[in-house]
């Protein structure tokens, strides 16, 4: 199973055992995330707001890094306008410990399987009707479309009577 992470306006992939390092946390100990998606090991994809807010991501958090350091240098020819400046991105590194789905996996899949019918069920029930209405509307369309034809054929301009002289 795994689930798809937001932190520090970056998302990231991860699965049980996975470290990983993301922007600084400010947090000691466990932290949790909520998922924006998830897909467990049989296929079935969870990625409805509603199921996931019951879902979390746990991580225990490792230790802290600095990432390369980035060179910033501004330069303006002829004028005497030099910036130097650099910066150093914090990393907090974090250890996935668990996914959390309740109803444990079985019961979460199935309920995501049985929507599938239901969902299939009501596209076929919509599209039977709009078939209905479409045959409906099919005789009226056709007259109002002779009719129109009839209305906007065009006379053949008559010829310039000739001039005697």
């Amino acid at each position: 199973m795994y689930a798809i992470i937001r932190t520090g306006g970056k998302q990231a992939k991860v699965r049980e055992g996975d470290v990983i390092d993301v922007e600084r946390l400010r947090a000691e100990g466990e932290v949790t995330f909520t998922p924006t998606l998830l897909v467990a090991d049989d296929g079935t994809v969870i990625s409805a707001r509603d199921e996931l807010k019951a879902c979390r991501v746990v991580a225990r958090v490792v230790g802290e890094s600095a990432g390369p350091k980035i060179d910033i240098f501004k330069y303006k020819a002829k004028t005497g306008y030099r910036r130097r400046q650099g910066h150093r991105q914090k990393y907090t590194t974090i250890e996935v410990t668990g996914i959390e789905v309740p109803g444990a996996g079985k019961k979460a899949a199935a309920s995501v399987k049985e929507q599938a019918p239901e969902a299939e069920a009501a596209d076929a029930a919509e599209e039977a009707a709009a078939e209905e209405t479409a045959a409906e509307a099919a005789p009226e369309q056709e007259a109002r479309t002779a009719a129109a034809k009839k209305t906007t054929k065009k006379k053949a301009p008559a010829e310039p009577a000739a001039k005697e002289d």
